[in-house]
């Protein structure tokens, strides 16, 4: 015999709400309460911004909630994963970091992240029923909202923005470039040039030459400056040295002539002759002839192979001063900015648009620019050792903090600094040993007569192999009795 369940009164049913009440007062508040809405409404609030998502499995929908925190774990599990990599395989993250498609999957993920949060917070002003909270406590609970989605949500959109301005950074740099090689005699040498690029740019000639050897084990960095009229260079096998077996020599036609310095390599390649006759393979390796001549050249100077260049426009050099914030300079002595007289004779105060002031200076692009290049008070010589000063200062300040902070600059800024053919394959390489570089100081050589005793317009090759050889591979001292 069944027996009929006693009927629901109206005291029963309000018992029972009071109940679903206290248990899940998230989920079902006492609506006609201000003061349990408006407290309510701020930890919802709250809870979007902490954990996105645990608003909605609170008090929305569930199915959303979980995407959103699921999404969220995720996205931290990932950030974890990837500072342990940094700190354990910084070699392999470094490779994955750089690879194209994997930072187009990065930028992707966190558009969408950003898009899934500004929903998250959209649901989480709904559920908050602003119409049943305290009147003056509205506006505040909307403005706290949008402004923890603005910091959230806008970091995530920036490191998005950030991720696609590497992305088109590698893709500018490295477009092209040649094979990957190995290091010679432990050495990774890399051609490195600067000029002016822009208008007039087939009659350029290379206003900086000098050679960067990095120790494949150790990171020692060496830097060794070619005088740019360096006299009769040598060439190393190719068809450079088919055409001057005897060493570079100059040309002076009346329409088309050059000098026997190494910067004159330009006139002599690409303006008087077919350079892509002598050098076919340059355009398709990120390279030019010119700059394929002054490889061979450099190397029959030196003695050494150098598989690689970098090229660094002297307009952008002055940009990427100001993407790092300016640099310190100690200045022996006042120098002209300028460039130069218009005729013999003519007092420098008259030419001269500025000055830079002995001592210790923090320097503009545009300042550090003129630093690099001022001759008409001093004298080449002088001129490299201010651009080897340049180049030890914008090392020692390429911080991992400075990057961090300044990583938009400086990336826009090496787009228009910097050609190369480095491949970015060995971009990982050379990030690991950039990082032990910093640890030590960079050494230098000058080929000049205040450097190393070299006479520019009548160098000892055979001495100048010897003393770079001498400097990347010196003696080990025996031990002592």
């Amino acid at each position: 015999m069944s027996v009929a369940s006693p009927p629901r009164t109206a005291g029963s049913r309000t018992s029972g709400r009071h109940s679903l009440l206290q248990e899940r007062p998230m989920r079902h508040p006492d609506a006609g309460s201000a003061e349990v809405m408006t407290r309510r409404a701020w930890w919802l609030v709250v809870l979007n911004f902490l954990l996105p998502g645990s608003a909605q499995v609170l008090a929305g929908n569930r199915r959303l909630g979980r995407v959103g925190v699921a999404a969220t774990l995720t996205m931290w599990v990932l950030i974890v994963v990837a500072a342990l990599g940094a700190l354990l395989w910084r070699e392999a993250v470094t490779t994955l970091g750089t690879n194209w498609f994997v930072l187009t999957l990065v930028q992707v993920v966190l558009i969408a992240y950003v898009v899934l949060w500004v929903v998250l917070t959209v649901d989480t002003l709904r559920l908050a029923r602003l119409v049943r909270t305290r009147p003056r406590a509205r506006v505040g609970i909307a403005a706290l909202a949008v402004a923890l989605l603005v910091l959230a949500g806008g970091t995530t959109a920036y490191a998005a923005y950030s991720v696609g301005t590497l992305r088109g950074a590698f893709g500018s740099i490295f477009g092209q470039s040649g094979p990957s090689v190995p290091p010679s005699d432990g050495y990774y040498n890399i051609l490195l040039l600067g000029a002016d690029s822009g208008d007039g740019r087939d009659s350029m000639r290379f206003d900086s030459i000098s050679v960067v050897s990095i120790n494949a084990e150790t990171g020692a960095v060496t830097i060794t400056g070619i005088p740019r009229d360096i006299q009769n260079p040598p060439f190393s096998a190719g068809p450079m040295q088919d055409l001057y077996p005897d060493g570079f020599e100059g040309h002076g036609d009346a329409t088309c002539g050059w000098g026997a310095g190494i910067n004159q390599l330009m006139n002599a390649v690409e303006v008087c002759r077919d350079g892509s006759g002598l050098y076919p393979d340059a355009e398709s390796v990120g390279s030019t002839p010119a700059v394929e001549a002054t490889k061979d050249a450099a190397e029959g100077v030196l003695g050494i192979e150098i598989p690689y260049y970098v090229f660094v426009d002297m307009h952008g050099f002055a940009d990427m001063i100001d993407a790092l914030g300016g640099v310190d300079i100690t200045v022996a002595e006042r120098l002209p900015k300028g460039g130069g007289p218009a005729y013999d004779g003519q007092p420098v105060d008259d030419w001269a648009i500025g000055w830079i002031e002995a001592g210790e200076q923090h320097m503009d692009g545009d300042t550090a620019q003129w630093y690099a290049r001022s001759r008409y008070t001093t004298n080449d010589w002088d001129r490299m050792q201010r651009q080897r000063q340049l180049q030890q200062a914008m090392l020692a300040q390429l911080d991992p903090a400075t990057v961090l902070t300044r990583f938009n600059d400086i990336a826009a800024a090496g787009q228009d600094l910097i050609e190369t053919d480095v491949p970015q394959s060995m971009f990982p390489t050379f990030v690991e040993l950039a990082l032990k570089a910093k640890e030590q100081p960079v050494a230098s050589l000058e080929l000049t007569p205040m450097g190393i005793g070299i006479d520019p317009d009548d160098p000892d090759y055979d001495r100048v192999h010897e003393i770079v050889r001498d400097a990347l591979h010196p003696p080990t001292p025996e031990p002592e009795s």
